[in-house]
Order: structure tokens, then C-alpha cells, then sequence
């Protein structure tokens, strides 16, 4: 009897050994993991390189099914889309079919819109994305998701066309463009009207601080005076969208675009198992920026417009020749272990920054049809 007791016990022990064993083994990882990957499924790629800017692409072997977001341009294109002036009259049909009047009493405002998603999918919006019309043009000034069915939404947004308060109409259409770093940081992250104003007159925030190594730095290719130049002779209501579309700037941005993205379609040829869906970007040695989405098909729909935002801050800074590394790339990617903000709107998205010495990143997340982060922003900031 005393053997069989003494025979249970010893089981007994065993059996809580080999359980605590086991639960040692799963947990242990889980502190060296975060602690080490640079977040996300990705790899990161060798960098495309040309004059002062590196792009390294970034891949990943699983991708979501982004299929049910709708982007501003398709909305606005289609006529899904609706953006107006705030105390602009219009009608439109809600879910049941039946016509109805948005209350538009209030009147016109620099950094509010009013926005309707008439389509059957969430549209997805991000910042710095431009809108042209109306009575000056804007930028959305944060990334967020517009469920179907919503209600007319107030839209909160920069303008990025100093001194024009006029319009023949009060529509806007899409612009196919994004604010280059500089000006797209100051909307996502300062949220001031008057940096965002300053950062388009200026071209870029980058060595605006006068420090050493900017003042020392060779030339910028695009400089103050062809922006002022641009703006006195083509976009006098310093208008984005005309002063980096005019002859004297747009053509040297559309030359570095094509520069850039045939090299970048080479590096990323050949791909197996893999998709791109998103970029580190560097500046001379400096990694500044990156933008990462849920899938590829979600990363090539916004990737020209990135692109020409990415040439336009190459362009307006020093003419710098280091090249950053691979592992300057992965180190970037690092989650930021700081000061942590978040709102939600209720089954829609979660938006959320966390900032940590001159680093901000911003991550917006889609609560259906599942959880996904759909973008990825994380950026050095200049100012």
C-alpha cells in the first residue's frame, strides 16, 4: 500500500514538472521576441539607390484580404465619394434608398470638410492625401476608416493652398497626390495649420533648425528660390498641387520618379511567395520614413503617389551622398517604446501614436471584418 502511495506521488511530481517544463518553453520566447523583430512579417530588401535617396522595399510572405476597403481616389472617381465645403447644400440616399438633405448649416472652414461614403465598402483615408477644389485645396489630416452608411462626416483637414478663399464650386476631386514627408508630418503629427502652411512655402522641414550639418550640407536640387519662383509665376495662391506640377519643379520631379521607379521594378522583379507591401526610405544617410500596408494590392494602389512625395523631399534636401544600410533599415523599424495615444470609433478603427524622442509612429487598424493594421507610418521627425 505504501508503495503504491509513494508510486502516485512520484507520477504526481513528474506530472508537475513536465507541466511547468512545458509552460516554460512556451513563455520564455515571448520577451526575446518582441525584443528582437522589427516588427510585422516583413524582409527587407537590398536598397534602390539613386543620387540622395535609398528605398528599400519591404516584403512579406502573408498579406490580408484589403479587397473591402475602397481608397479616396476610387471614391471620388467613381462618384461613390462625396467631398464638399461645409454649408454646401446636396442630397444623397441612405441605406434604404430614400433621399435625404445633410445639414450643411454651418458655414465654410479652412480645416473642416464634410464627406459622404455613398458606397457598399469602409473607405480608407489617409493623411496627407490631397483634395483639389472647393475653396482652397485641403489634405486629410488623419488616417481613419468611414464606415458604409455613415452619416455625413465632418472631415478634418490642413490646407495646403495659402491665399485663395474663392470657388465656383464647392466639390472637390481627387488631386492623385500626397504631400511630400515634410508637409504630410506636419498634418499627422504636429496638427498645426501654420507649420503646414510653412512647410509647403518652404519645401521641406529638414535642416530648418539651422543646425551645423545642415547649414554645411551641399545645395538642395530644388531650392527655396525655384519654389518662390514657381509660386510668383504659376501657383500665386501657393496651391501644392500647382507649385510641384509647374515647368520649373514638375519636371524635375517627374525625371527622379522615373529614375526611381524603374530601378525599384527591377529590384523587386522576380519575387517568390513573397509581395511588396511597403518602403523604408532614406535621405543621404538618414533613415526618415516609412510606409507599410496590410497587403501588396493595398501597397501598389497608393504607390505612385508615394513615390512623387518621396522624390519631392529627395529634392528639397541637401544633395547628401551616404547611403544608409540594411540594417539602419530593419533598426528604423523598431517599435517605438514611448508615449502612447489611441481613439476608436466602435467596430470601425482603432488609430493610435506612439512618440519616442524624434521618432512618431502612427498605426490605424481595421475592427472588421477582422483586425488588421491596414497602414503603417512611422517617421523621423524634423521639427
Amino acid at each position: 500500500m505504501q508503495r503504491s502511495l509513494f508510486a502516485v506521488l512520484i507520477a504526481a511530481l513528474a506530472a508537475i514538472a513536465t507541466l511547468g517544463g512545458i509552460a516554460f518553453v512556451w513563455a520564455a520566447p515571448h520577451p526575446h521576441k518582441a525584443a528582437s523583430r522589427p516588427e510585422g512579417d516583413w524582409r527587407i530588401l537590398d536598397p534602390v539607390i539613386y543620387e540622395n535617396i535609398a528605398i528599400f522595399p519591404v516584403v512579406s510572405g502573408s498579406s490580408q484580404d484589403t479587397s473591402s476597403f475602397l481608397t479616396l481616389e476610387e471614391g471620388l472617381a467613381s462618384g461613390e465619394v462625396i467631398v464638399s465645403e461645409r454649408g454646401a447644400a446636396g442630397m444623397v440616399r441612405n441605406r434604404e434608398g430614400v433621399r435625404t438633405i445633410p445639414d450643411y448649416r454651418t458655414s465654410a472652414s479652412v480645416n473642416q470638410l464634410v464627406l459622404i461614403n455613398r458606397s457598399k465598402r469602409p473607405l480608407l483615408l489617409l493623411a496627407g492625401e490631397l483634395v483639389s477644389g472647393g475653396k482652397q485645396d485641403r489634405i486629410i489630416g488623419k488616417d481613419r476608416i468611414v464606415p458604409v452608411g455613415a452619416e455625413p462626416l465632418p472631415l478634418d483637414v490642413f490646407c495646403v493652398e495659402h491665399g485663395r478663399w474663392t470657388g465656383s464650386s464647392s466639390q472637390f476631386t481627387a488631386a492623385k497626390a500626397i504631400v511630400h514627408p515634410s508637409v504630410r508630418e506636419q498634418a499627422a503629427v504636429e496638427q498645426k495649420q501654420t507649420e503646414v502652411w510653412a512647410a509647403v512655402a518652404r519645401g521641406t522641414m529638414a535642416g530648418a533648425s539651422g543646425s551645423p550639418s545642415a547649414l554645411n550640407a551641399p545645395a538642395a536640387r530644388l531650392s527655396t528660390s525655384d519654389l518662390a519662383e514657381a509660386i510668383s509665376s504659376e501657383a500665386p495662391t501657393q496651391s501644392y498641387r500647382k507649385i510641384y506640377e509647374s515647368s520649373r519643379v514638375g519636371g524635375s520631379v517627374d525625371s527622379f520618379v522615373d529614375q526611381v521607379q524603374r530601378r525599384f521594378a527591377r529590384a523587386t522583379s522576380g519575387l517568390k511567395g513573397e509581395r511588396v507591401v511597403g518602403v523604408v526610405v532614406a535621405y543621404g544617410g538618414e533613415v526618415a520614413w516609412s510606409d507599410i500596408f496590410a497587403s501588396g494590392e493595398l501597397f501598389h494602389q497608393y504607390w505612385s503617389k508615394l513615390l512623387r512625395s518621396y522624390a519631392v523631399e529627395a529634392l528639397a534636401r541637401p544633395t547628401l551622398r551616404e547611403t544608409a544600410s540594411a540594417d539602419d533599415a530593419r533598426e528604423f523599424l523598431r517599435r517605438p517604446n514611448g508615449r502612447e495615444m489611441q481613439e476608436t470609433e466602435a467596430g470601425v478603427y482603432r488609430w493610435r501614436e506612439i512618440t519616442e524622442g524624434s521618432l512618431a509612429l502612427i498605426e490605424l487598424d481595421a475592427l472588421q471584418p477582422k483586425t488588421m493594421t491596414l497602414h503603417r507610418l512611422l517617421l523621423h521627425r524634423t521639427s
